[in-house]
């Protein structure tokens, strides 16, 4: 499952504000003397107590002067926690997957140093006013576009498309055989990932800084490249290629929706990689191309970040700056993120263990030559700090993207509502 920043509804963030510093959960790892720090973490069915405290233990075995008293998140939302702790007076001195905003404005985060950074692939990923807070550590394709090899098959598709128009004839082709083209849901992390596809190869890879200029002022929506793009999505839908009920779907109705063969394709962050190597894999054999531009499929939209982050007024500051950088850095570290979570580790020389599964391996070598020909671009509205749409903004593209879905709005009423509310700051 992605594991960028989550914005939760109003109801679940009453709920984790409901909750008080002394219902989180600790484990102390390391010696009880020394240097101690306090690290703020979160649990899945994936990530289990015992992959914490084995991650934890690999550190502190490597620095025996540091002890470690391990917090969890009563919630996924690790950040609105965080901003509970920090208002109780108990900001932990390291945290993972918080998203740095608002945080790093007040002072409350340490700016790392170039230096520091020096073993990361995109060492200013996610920087907030030029300073990068969280180390950028991991990286999420977004989208890889899956699809079903039977029902490519049973509409006559021999191989996947290279091209933007080869995509659309074989969408055609699928949905001559009553079978849906695309799989997709309503919100952000199930229909984002084609977005970002789409705007990947017809924005970003002719001009990558688009988002820095939009801050800017010197682009807008209403151009014409960003204007396309809007229009292939709303042409998608009109043409019947995307399931306008597929809206209603959240991101779990859009997963299970595919891994049941309801769709022939799935654009969708490489996170589902776990589920296609997992025990519960669908039946039908699962192919990955990229998001395919109208001259070639080379582009690779990707997100570099969601790594530790080093509470700046910590008490024993060096001590967690040291623990955080040894805990991203450390190599079983590394591969045991990239085989239970699906991550691509963005380590300079990295490369992934014998263990992952067909899916991840599949994946990570997509992403593996685009880095190699310099065609990854970011992942539109994925992005993080001075990348990222201003802040609001992410929430109405992706409103004004269900509206062209719908049919409620066409590119140029999008593209224009987008300029003017951005023009709001």
């Amino acid at each position: 499952m992605r594991r960028t920043f989550a914005v939760l509804g109003a109801a679940a963030l009453a709920t984790a504000a409901a909750l008080s510093a002394c219902t989180v959960k600790d484990d102390s790892t390391g010696s009880a003397s020394g240097k101690q720090i306090t690290f703020l973490t979160f649990e899945t069915p994936n990530l289990t107590p015992q992959y914490w405290d084995a991650a934890i233990k690999r550190v502190t075995d490597q620095h025996p002067d540091i002890s470690v008293k391990r917090l969890t998140s009563p919630t996924q939302d690790r950040t609105a926690y965080a901003k509970q702790l920090l208002q109780s007076g108990q900001f932990p001195d390291v945290m993972i997957a918080v998203s740095p905003a608002g945080f790093a404005e007040a002072g409350d985060l340490y700016a790392w140093t170039d230096q520091e950074l020096a073993s990361f692939q995109y060492p200013h990923n996610g920087a907030v006013n030029g300073k990068v807070y969280q180390l950028p550590a991991n990286t999420q394709t977004i989208p890889i576009t899956y699809y079903n090899k039977d029902l490519f098959t049973k509409a006559g598709i021999t191989a996947p498309p290279a091209t933007y128009q080869q995509m659309m004839d074989d969408a055609a082709k699928l949905k001559a055989k009553n079978i849906t083209p695309f799989v997709t849901g309503g919100v952000h992390d199930s229909i984002g990932p084609l977005v970002a596809g789409v705007w990947g190869t017809d924005v970003y890879a002719k001009n990558p800084d688009w988002m820095h200029q939009r801050r800017a002022g010197t682009v807008k929506f209403c151009d014409p490249d960003p204007k396309k793009a809007l229009g292939k999505i709303a042409d998608l839908a009109a043409k019947g290629y995307l399931d306008k009920a597929g809206v209603s779907r959240d991101y779990a109705g859009a997963q299970q929706a595919f891994l049941d063969g309801k769709g022939a394709m799935y654009a969708m962050g490489n996170w589902l990689a776990g589920s296609l190597d997992g025990a519960d894999k669908p039946k039908f054999a699962v192919g990955q191309f990229n998001w395919p531009g109208d001259a070639d499929n080379r582009t690779v939209p990707a997100f570099t970040g969601g790594g530790l982050l080093v509470n700046a007024k910590a008490k024993n500051l060096d001590a967690a700056r040291t623990f955080a950088l040894a805990f991203q850095l450390d190599k079983t570290n590394l591969d045991n993120s990239a085989v239970t979570d699906g991550l691509i580790p963005a380590i300079k020389g990295y490369t992934p263990p014998a263990t992952v599964g067909p899916a991840y391996k599949a994946g990570y070598d997509l992403y593996a030559k685009a880095a190699q020909d310099q065609t990854v671009v970011p992942a539109f509205n994925f992005e993080a700090g001075d990348d990222a749409p201003l802040p609001g903004m992410g929430a109405k593209i992706d409103s004004s993207v269900v509206d062209l879905i719908t049919g409620k709005k066409n590119a140029d009423a999008v593209c224009s509502f987008l300029d003017s509310e951005w023009a709001k700051g």
